[in-house]
């Protein structure tokens, strides 16, 4: 693995530290703990993965952008309010291409199909390890106006230039795509990087057995639905992503 600009951590000091992680506190894997994560602004981030950002966001300066994180650490409780609101139409669910749904008009399953295009279930998002952020062009688009669809990614949207940057640039600092078209479970995801270093030891210890364990004790909607399918879920949402930048093998 070839990193150009990785802050002065070696990387068999990511793995230590991301086995040390594991070892002390697996729980981590599924949002139940915030042990291994220090603050940037108001978000919180693996350590890591933090080092990186700010490296990645002063080259990024030099160019024009100004790269803020708009989505970061989020706790198993937090997911399950955005997944738990969606399933009972208190927040919108979108289509592959960002219209609303009525899901009025959707069984139990293809509610929950509906649902995974754009979020993950609790317990299963890599957001929950701290070493996945969202980001936005400051510069260009106001954080209160954000709204994280496609269209403000692609030409003529407010992040488009800094999202082609990042396709060039990201693997410099260890961060890469894992949500892309056709190679991912989930829909692409122009704005979502995630910290491979560290990213890839916490996909490895991902245990569907243990998140069994932690959705029978949980209050989510559709918790029947997810168990019943939860090897297939695992599969296809959190292990099939993106493959890596050749810099980054």
């Amino acid at each position: 693995m070839q990193i150009n600009q990785l802050p002065t951590t070696s990387l068999t000091q990511l793995q230590q530290d991301s086995l040390s992680y594991l070892a002390n506190a697996p729980e981590l894997l599924y949002g139940l703990s915030s042990k291994h994560l220090t603050q940037i602004g108001n978000k919180l981030v693996e350590h890591h993965t933090a080092a990186a950002f700010n490296q990645l966001q002063r080259a990024g300066a030099k160019h024009g952008f100004d790269i803020q994180i708009c989505s970061a650490f989020r706790d198993f409780e937090r997911q399950s309010l955005i997944w738990n609101n969606k399933a009972l139409g208190k927040r919108p669910v979108l289509d592959s291409q960002s219209k609303p749904l009525d899901i009025s008009k959707l069984t139990h399953e293809q509610l929950l199909k509906a649902i995974l295009l754009w979020s993950a279930f609790p317990g299963s998002s890599r957001h929950h390890w701290g070493t996945d952020i969202d980001v936005f062009d400051a510069a260009s688009i106001d954080v209160n106006d954000l709204q994280l669809v496609s269209e403000e990614y692609q030409a003529n949207g407010p992040c488009y230039e800094l999202y082609q940057w990042l396709r060039v640039n990201a693997a410099r600092f260890g961060f890469y795509f894992p949500f892309q078209h056709g190679k991912s479970g989930v829909s692409a995801e122009p704005w979502h990087l995630s910290f491979y270093p560290v990213a890839k030891h916490f996909l490895d210890a991902f245990s569907t057995d243990a998140l069994a364990q932690v959705l029978d004790k949980s209050e989510v909607e559709l918790s029947d639905e997810l168990v019943n399918d939860l090897p297939n879920l695992v599969s296809r949402y959190v292990r099939y992503v993106a493959p890596l930048p050749t810099s980054l093998r």
